[in-house]
This record gives structure tokens, sequence and C-alpha cells, in this order.
């Protein structure tokens, strides 16, 4: 089993269930408590890259309604949300995970993960 790097909150419940989903599944997984440990520039970057910075920014989520339309309009780019996700870590959609091999996802699906943890790309 590959060991991976789980990135998000504590109380998220959808990291709740990613972080349950693969240890159940048998796989080491290290947790990164975004409030603890937020992700440094370069590494909200290379996410960025992964899987895209529109991707990485959560819309959704009480942080981003709770932002001001001036910070809001700061992630109109990948440079602008990058720098907004470095002040902002509760905006990161979660989970984060980096699967040790240079993948790297955000959200939880089953089906998705049990692919990942196959090795096959999802």
């Amino acid at each position: 089993m590959p060991s991976l790097t789980l990135y998000g909150i504590p109380n998220c419940d959808t990291v709740k269930r990613a972080r349950a989903w693969l240890t159940e599944a048998g796989a080491t997984v290290a947790f990164v408590d975004f409030k603890k440990a937020p992700p440094t520039v370069p590494q909200l970057r290379t996410w960025a890259q992964a899987v895209g910075w529109q991707t990485l920014l959560n819309r959704q989520g009480t942080t981003w309604r709770k932002l001001d339309e001036a910070t809001q309009a700061l992630a109109c780019d990948e440079a602008g949300a990058v720098a907004l996700l470095a002040t902002q870590p509760s905006a990161i959609k979660r989970p984060v995970v980096d699967w040790g091999d240079g993948r790297v996802t955000v959200g939880f699906g089953e089906e998705r993960f049990a692919k990942l943890l196959a090795g096959e790309r999802a």
C-alpha cells in the first residue's frame, strides 16, 4: 500500500470520510491540518498546476462566502488564487491528497480513490 499525505481540516466531514475510507482500505495516511501547518506558496503552486487553481479554490464554502468582494476578486487567476489560499487555507477545497507518486487530487470519491490506490490514473 502506498504512503499518502492527506491535507485538510480535522472537523471537515469530507476529510473525515476520506481519512476513514483510506484507513479502512489499508493505506498509510499522514494527516496535515491546514490550521496548524498551512500549505506554503510553492506547495499551493504545485497543487494548482496538478489540479487547476479553479479546482483548488472552494467557492462553495463558508470561508469564501465570508470574504469581502475585493478579497474574492483577488482570485481571478492562478497567482491571485495561490496568494489568497496562502492566507486563507480554509478556502482550499478538501481534502487535498498527495498520493506519493506525483499524483495530487482534491475532493473525495470512493470509486476514484479505489482506482488511485490501485495505481490507476483517475
